[in-house]
């Protein structure tokens, strides 16, 4: 895992401290090694960095101030490979193909099997190499045959193009900035702001979705012209008339038609999740688990077991976690694996809170508790830690799923909205149900985020009225049924935001987390069973329930879901930090001219339901970004 960066001008050549400004701004995603690729009047140079390793600034010449067309950045994290031969920039033996790639293919040795088979040979052990040449060979339908987490950036000389993916699930983020003048692309937003092309506008649009559902909605960020580039999709850039063209190179399976028994599913999905944590326990520096006290952790540790002789696990303690902190000690026993557990007291998350909220490159509704997490992972040499994120989704594992048949009943009352008058927050709780037309807003209901109608309430008429409120291009198929509100988890939930917040939780201490329940067999089986068979509406996760019984001590299977979460509003009652901390960013925002002030202090002084604090979170967090991305 590491971070990538780059920029094509379309007119004239531009300074490459540009890309060296970039590639700096990622630092913290790889402090191992650094390297770039500078492209300007039909030649081509790599360069060393002031970080780059030893033998690669005997190799190549450190980077200078010239005048480029093309520039690619790399920060390397060694995982696998950790030699010079899996440096990047990597080029083609004919110098015609050079690729940046962030991530990790689990299949790789399989594809170099192949390859081989082909007359292919190797100078390395990376899956980078494997990538370039199964390029060469396949092209773009390489993007395809990859198992694994990727944000690949492939220039291609001679086919006169370049290609920026994205991995199936979104696990590897990428980002692109769009204009007249060219394309600028890196793995983080930070990294584009640092080019010259770019300067940070808000985008009111991405606001209004980060603020309904806890995370931006990707293709879009809260910056004007700053997109995500979409899950299992690729974008060409044509080198000779600059025109763009972007492809899905996968979807979401339908569901199958063949039957199929409960047992025969689990016993499908224990060896598809085994072969999956069998291929993610590889690596040549040291893995952890992660365990939360949970099924989804802790059935990760048992089948870890049988592959690796020294499996090491640990969990992060937060006040008033622990029973979490108990079971996984319990499992720890059970497995009879190394376990730490790391307390992270008030004071401790305290330290650093503004600059941590800033680290994220949009406004959230909570602590980010996964920076704790890779902090201890680090200070302990784990560069690779195995997460059970990803289940959730997979295998309905959130509660408000077990909403869903109500609420299919239920919408058939939507009539009554309009003769809801008064504005009390219970009636506007009630408005806001029964404004659920569809399955897009009862996944949006299922986000603990501000209302739409608190949206509106809170931002100042001038600044509303730019918003496009009609969140039509976000809905998928719209299935009336579990199967419809899978697709959202999937794309939304998993996709925008959970997977997007481990990474740059992750990298900003240098670690790389991995996901064995998103593997490609597993999320393509597990999403094309019945729907009777993955969904019953009665309990969460039936089907990985029934994986686990044969695994997991009962105490942790009859353990009702807590989401692994901070405190927040313990601290906002209880914490006077905390709260002189919000009210000195709110009396900041304030005065921005965005916001209504009346508002804002109608809610933070009435905090009645259990969630009130999530809406004054997301506006504090807001001020912080701002702060950090627009004011110099």
């Amino acid at each position: 895992m590491c971070g990538i960066s780059g920029y094509y001008s379309f007119h004239k050549s531009i300074s490459s401290k540009n890309i060296m400004e970039m590639n700096h701004s990622l630092k913290h995603r790889g402090p191992d090694d650094e390297g770039f690729w500078l492209y300007n009047k039909n030649n081509g140079d790599s360069f060393s960095g002031k970080d780059s390793t030893r033998k690669i600034k005997e190799q190549f010449p450190v980077i200078k101030d010239e005048d480029t067309e093309i520039a690619l950045g790399f920060r390397r994290l060694s995982i696998v490979e950790l030699s010079e031969k899996g440096h990047q920039p990597m080029l083609s033996e004919n110098e015609k193909i050079i690729i940046t790639f962030n991530g990790e293919i689990y299949n790789f040795r399989n594809i170099r099997k192949d390859l081989e088979a082909l007359g292919y040979s190797f100078r390395g052990n990376s899956d980078t190499e494997v990538i370039l040449k199964a390029y060469q060979e396949w092209g773009s339908s390489v993007f395809a045959k990859l198992d694994g987490m990727f944000a690949i950036c492939i220039v291609d000389l001679a086919q006169q193009k370049i290609i920026l993916s994205r991995d199936r699930v979104g696990m590897k983020p990428l980002f692109y900035h769009q204009s007249d003048a060219g394309l600028v692309w890196a793995s983080e937003i930070k990294g584009i702001l640092k080019n010259e092309w770019v300067k940070p506008e808000i985008n009111w649009n991405g606001i209004y979705t980060n603020f309904l559902f806890q995370t931006t909605l990707s293709p879009y960020t809260c910056f004007q012209n700053i997109f995500s580039l979409e899950p299992a999709s690729f974008m060409t850039i044509d080198l000779k008339d600059h025109t763009i063209a972007k492809e899905k190179f996968w979807n979401l399976p339908e569901e199958s038609k063949e039957s199929i028994s409960e047992e025969d599913a689990v016993k499908k999905i224990d060896e598809l999740l085994a072969e999956s944590i069998s291929e993610q326990l590889y690596a040549d520096v040291p893995v952890a688990v992660m365990m939360s006290g949970g099924i989804d952790s802790t059935l990760i540790t048992a089948k870890a077991t049988p592959f690796s002789e020294n499996v090491n696990t640990y969990t992060i303690s937060y006040p008033f976690s622990e029973e979490e902190v108990e079971k996984a000690s319990l499992a720890a026993r059970h497995f009879g694996v190394k376990h730490q557990i790391k307390e992270v007291n008030d004071g401790e998350a305290l330290e650093n809170l503004k600059e941590n909220i800033q680290h994220f490159e949009e406004p959230y509704s909570s602590f980010e508790v996964l920076i704790n997490a890779a902090k201890f992972a680090q200070d302990h040499e784990f560069k690779v830690v195995l997460s059970g994120n990803g289940a959730d989704e997979l295998f309905a594992g959130y509660s408000h799923t077990l909403k869903l048949k109500r609420w299919l009943l239920m919408r058939n009352f939507n009539f009554l909205k309009p003769l809801i008058f008064t504005k009390d927050s219970f009636s506007l709780r009630v408005k806001n149900y029964f404004s659920q037309d569809n399955m897009f807003d009862f996944f949006r209901q299922s986000q603990i985020s501000m209302m739409s109608l608190q949206v509106k309430d809170v931002l100042k008429p001038e600044i509303y009225n730019q918003i496009t409120t009609d969140l039509s291009l976000y809905h998928t198929s719209e299935t009336k049924s579990y199967t419809g509100y899978f697709e959202y988890d999937m794309k939304y939930s998993l996709s925008s935001h959970h997977v997007f917040r481990d990474d740059l939780s992750a990298m900003k201490y240098g670690v790389e987390f991995r996901y064995p329940y998103l593997s490609n067999k597993l999320i393509d089986y597990v999403a094309a069973l019945p729907e009777n068979i993955r969904f019953n509406g009665v309990e969460n996760k039936p089907l990985l329930r029934k994986t686990a019984e044969k695994y997991l001590p009962s105490e942790i299977l009859n353990m009702p879901k807590k989401g692994f979460s901070f405190p927040v509003h313990h601290f906002l009652k209880n914490e006077k930090r905390v709260r002189d901390f919000i009210t000195l960013n709110l009396e900041s925002l304030k005065k921005r001219d965005f916001f209504n002030s009346q508002t804002i202090d109608e809610w933070w002084k009435h905090q009645e339901h259990e969630y009130d604090w999530v809406k004054i979170w997301q506006l504090v967090t807001f001020e912080l970004w701002y702060q950090k991305y627009f004011e110099k």
